[in-house]
């Protein structure tokens, strides 16, 4: 008999850092198993929306290796 191994179905936590992410989260800004890979505590809402919470690299600075005014957020 076969087994078949699935991806943790709990998708309240981000997979970068384990802070919980809603749902509702997931599934906007997730991947197509609505898994988050970067979230709210981990990265700004630029790179998110962009697809970092998705697992995609994005051209906006990461602020764990640019922090302060060039990494995450776009000056205004």
């Amino acid at each position: 008999m076969r087994e078949f191994y699935t991806l943790d179905t709990d998708r309240s936590a981000c997979l970068h850092c384990g802070s919980h992410v809603t749902d509702r989260f997931g599934r906007v800004f997730g991947n197509d198993l609505d898994r988050t890979h970067r979230c709210g505590e981990c990265d700004g809402y630029a790179r998110s929306s962009r697809g970092s919470a998705a697992g995609i690299e994005v051209p906006i600075p990461d602020p764990e290796t640019s922090p302060g005014r060039h990494g995450s957020e776009p000056d205004a």
